[in-house]
C-alpha cells in the first residue's frame, strides 16, 4: 500500500521534473491558463515535438496522481473562494474541482470588481468601509485600520470564520455583502449559508504598480484576521517577480500563504495541501517559485 509520505515524496519529485523541464526548455506546463516560456527549439537544440509530449506525460501524471494525494485533505471543510478581476475562468473551474476531490465544499464565490481594486476608486472603497464599520462592525474591526485593511476585514467578517467547522451565515455577514455588492465592489454572490474557515484568493490581472499591490496586500491582511486560513494563489507568471512575488516581499502579509502555479496540475494539488495546512498553520511560500518549497510538507 502506497503511504501518504510516498505520494508527497513522489509529488516533489514531479516539481523538481517541472523545474528541469523548464531548464532544459521542456516546453508549456499547461493547457489551463498562460504558459511558462522557454527557449526556442532552435536555440536550445530541443526536440519541440519531444518537449510537448514529456510536459503533457508530466500533466498526465499529475493530474492522475492528484486524486489520491488529496482525497479526504478537506473533508467536512469549506472554502470561500475570492477571485481578483481577470482571474481565469478554467483555472478557477478547476481549484473548484480539487477542493470537491479533497472531499471539502466551496462555500460561495466572491468576485471582487474593478472598482474594489483601482487605486482611483480608493475614496469610495474608504467612505462604504467607513459606514460599516460604524453600523455592523464596531469593535469588530480596527477603527485604525487602513482603507484596504478595513475592507478586507469587513469581507472577512461576511465570507469567513475562524471556527474549522465554519459558522452560518448572519444578519451582519448579509448586510455586509449587500452593501459592497450593492456599491458595484462585489459581483452578489446569491444565497450563501455558510461562512467558511478557509479563503483562497485567486489572483487576476497583474496592474503591475505599487497602487494595485498596497491594495492585494491590505485585501489579503484583512482576511487573513477573520479567517482561519487564507491562501492566495496565481499562475506560474504570478510567482518571482509578478504580483504574487511581490506580495511575499511584504513583510505585513507573512500571515497569508501563497501558492503560484495553478495553472499546472501539480500547481492545483498543491493548493489543496496548502489550504490544509492553513487551517492550523498560518502563511508560507510555496509553490513553482515559493521559498519554502513547491509544496508543504509539514
Amino acid at each position: 500500500m502506497i503511504t501518504l509520505r510516498h505520494h508527497l515524496l513522489t509529488i516533489v519529485a514531479v516539481f523538481l521534473a517541472l523545474a528541469a523541464g523548464i531548464v532544459l526548455g521542456g516546453g508549456p506546463l499547461s493547457d489551463v491558463g498562460p504558459t511558462v516560456a522557454t527557449s526556442s527549439a532552435e536555440d536550445e537544440g530541443a526536440d519541440p515535438v519531444e518537449g510537448g509530449a514529456q510536459a503533457d506525460y508530466t500533466e498526465s501524471f499529475v493530474s492522475a496522481l492528484g486524486p489520491a494525494t488529496i482525497g479526504g485533505r478537506l473533508a467536512e471543510r469549506s472554502v470561500a473562494v475570492v477571485t481578483v478581476p481577470g482571474a481565469d475562468e478554467q483555472v478557477v473551474a478547476a481549484l473548484t474541482d480539487q477542493v470537491s476531490a479533497a472531499g471539502g465544499t466551496v462555500s460561495a464565490r466572491y468576485d471582487l470588481s474593478e472598482d474594489l481594486v483601482d487605486p482611483s476608486q480608493k475614496s469610495l472603497v474608504d467612505t462604504l468601509g467607513s459606514q460599516l464599520l460604524t453600523q455592523q462592525a464596531e469593535g469588530d474591526v480596527a477603527a485604525d485600520a487602513s482603507t484596504y485593511d478595513r475592507i478586507g476585514q469587513l469581507l472577512g467578517i461576511a465570507v469567513a470564520s475562524k471556527e474549522a467547522e465554519g459558522q452560518d451565515v448572519n444578519g451582519k455577514a448579509r448586510a455586509i455583502v449587500d452593501a459592497v455588492s450593492g456599491a458595484g465592489l462585489m459581483a452578489a454572490p446569491g444565497d450563501v449559508a455558510q461562512r467558511s474557515p478557509l479563503v483562497l484568493v485567486v489572483l487576476g490581472t497583474d496592474a503591475g504598480d505599487e497602487g494595485s499591490d498596497a491594495i492585494l496586500a491590505g485585501l489579503a491582511r484583512g482576511l487573513a484576521v477573520q479567517a482561519a486560513g487564507v491562501v492566495v494563489a496565481g499562475t506560474t507568471a504570478d510567482g518571482a517577480d509578478g504580483q504574487l512575488g511581490r506580495l511575499r516581499a511584504d513583510p505585513a502579509a507573512a500571515g497569508v500563504a501563497t501558492l503560484d502555479g495553478v495553472d499546472t496540475a501539480a500547481g492545483r494539488v498543491a493548493t489543496i495541501l496548502t489550504l490544509q495546512r492553513s487551517l492550523t498553520t498560518p502563511g508560507g511560500a510555496f509553490g513553482a517559485s515559493g521559498a519554502d518549497g513547491p509544496v508543504p510538507l509539514g
